[in-house]
């Protein structure tokens, strides 16, 4: 059965290697011993070999974090962006055998930025949409600078790939100053993707532009989880509200149940390997809204082990044919427009 991988990170070597290149940036530094110590997200030959093991399997591509916006000024961000699009084109055209398309890397720090980006990457390098992160510089992405992105995406029908982006410094309790033992990352991100999702819904975004496409890694992380609070909780919305913050409540930009806007999502099967959390998802979000996804290459095997996982899980949930079918490949070319096969 013909799989395509639609969230898979990578750095090419010409961003791989002015990543390396980059001064005054902690978000680089910190992240450098972790990206050179993971060979497949930079050397093709390595990340082929990897990829052999699952026959008929092409991947979906974007630039692994950190977010171009935290490697320094706007100035920055626009380079990367433009070296790593580039790079994954350059990619996609050399081998449509393995990559059957990318996700553009967009600089948020400049909105207006972004949205040029996004039409150069989709217009003259056939990109696929955008990969975006749940913050910017600390910073809500349902802000109003960010709608013109948003609105553009959903003009040109294009996916907006979201990925969590929290680090070490993200506090657990207002009374620490730094995350301890890395749940900034094993929680903080999850929190950090459905809080994304959450506010995409309550500002309103997704009442505006009911055609957009937000791909949510991680299964749409704690969302169908706690399904029971999301929605009959949050048909309350107003209950728990103090007074000074009535206003966030008031006027609402909604016109049907906040549960109804959450299963407009699109999500990945991004789950290492938790086959019961992969179940949980498909179940909330209904089979025509999860794509296969693996995070490739961040497994303890550096490449091959969320894919096999994800594999075996998706054969072992009790779906037929048809659902596994429509997940591998059929959801992936309806919501990326059908367009993968091009140059293969």
């Amino acid at each position: 059965m013909e799989k395509i991988d639609a969230f898979c990170h990578i750095m090419p070597p010409e961003y791989y290697t002015r990543f390396f290149e980059l001064d005054g940036s902690i978000a680089a530094a910190n992240l450098r011993n972790r990206v050179s110590a993971i060979p497949s997200l930079h050397d093709m030959d390595v990340r082929f070999r990897l990829m052999d093991e699952f026959g008929d399997y092409r991947q979906i591509i974007n630039i692994a974090a950190p977010p171009v916006e935290d490697l320094g000024s706007p100035a920055i961000s626009k380079e990367m962006s433009r070296i790593g699009n580039e790079a994954m084109a350059d990619l996609v055209h050399k081998h449509p055998d393995r990559f059957a398309g990318f996700t553009a890397c967009v600089p948020m720090d400049d909105p207006e930025a972004a949205v040029e980006e996004l039409d150069y990457a989709c217009s003259e390098l056939g990109a696929l949409g955008a990969q975006i992160y749940t913050s910017m510089h600390g910073h809500p992405m349902d802000e109003d600078r960010f709608d013109v992105f948003y609105a553009r995406a959903a003009q040109l029908d294009k996916v907006i790939q979201v990925h969590p982006c929290r680090n070490s410094t993200w506090a657990d309790y207002p009374s620490e100053t730094v995350s301890k033992f890395e749940l900034w990352w094993a929680l903080g991100w999850e929190m950090d993707l459905s809080m994304f999702m959450g506010r995409m819904v309550f500002s309103g975004v997704l009442e505006r532009y009911p055609s957009i496409k937000f791909l949510i890694h991680h299964g749409g992380s704690m969302i169908p989880h706690f399904s029971g609070r999301v929605g009959p909780g949050l048909d309350q919305l107003g209950a728990r509200t103090p007074p000074g913050q009535r206003a966030d409540v008031e006027h609402f930009p909604l016109s049907k149940r906040p549960l109804d806007y959450f299963k407009m999502f699109y999500v990945d099967t991004a789950m290492f390997g938790a086959a019961h959390a992969l179940r949980c998802s498909i179940d909330f979000f209904g089979v025509d809204h999860v794509l296969f996804g693996s995070d490739c290459p961040y497994d303890p095997e550096k490449g091959p082990g969320y894919i096999r996982s994800t594999i075996k899980n998706l054969g072992e949930i009790g779906l037929d044919d048809s659902d596994r079918r429509t997940i591998f490949n059929g959801n992936v070319r309806k919501v990326f427009n059908d367009t993968l096969d091009a140059g293969v």
